[in-house]
């Protein structure tokens, strides 16, 4: 294992145990919201998403609960960390960018100027059996997003 590797598998370990956004809190009165439950039946992971949207498109928070590996706990970590702020175009965008990466198999050299610390999964992409895992929360997090209401 080389050293970028190494540092990225320790990315991973660390959200998996400080666990950025979870619990789930409750949703801000007159801020757009929205919530998700995502479940991947192959391994048992599951996560309830709930994110925050100003009047201005912008995520104000994401919060979540959640069970299973450590490589969706820590993804949904990362993005909690990473998403507020961003405006609902701009997730979209880093969002396909973990979609190519995750579709990649290992052959993606990410940027972590754009991903952050989600650049850390690039090495999950060789295994297709941890990608929904890894996928998880950013599903959520979209289908919340998409059905935000007051």
């Amino acid at each position: 294992m080389n050293e970028l590797d190494q540092l990225y598998q320790q990315v991973i370990l660390d959200h998996s145990k400080r666990r950025i956004g979870s619990p789930l809190v409750e949703a801000t009165a007159g801020h757009l919201h929205g919530e998700s439950h995502q479940h991947n039946p192959i391994c048992g992971d599951q996560i309830r998403v709930r994110v925050e949207l100003n009047d201005e498109d912008h995520f104000e928070s994401m919060s979540w609960e959640g069970d299973g590996c450590s490589i969706s706990m820590a993804s949904a970590s990362v993005l909690s960390e990473m998403l507020p702020e961003l405006t609902k175009d701009e997730f979209l965008d880093k969002l396909e960018i973990f979609r190519e990466m995750m579709r990649s198999k290992g052959n993606f050299e990410p940027d972590e100027e754009v991903l952050e610390d989600a650049a850390a999964f690039v090495g999950v992409s060789k295994f297709p059996a941890r990608v929904k895992c890894a996928m998880l929360a950013w599903v959520a997090a979209e289908a919340a997003m998409l059905g935000a209401n007051k």
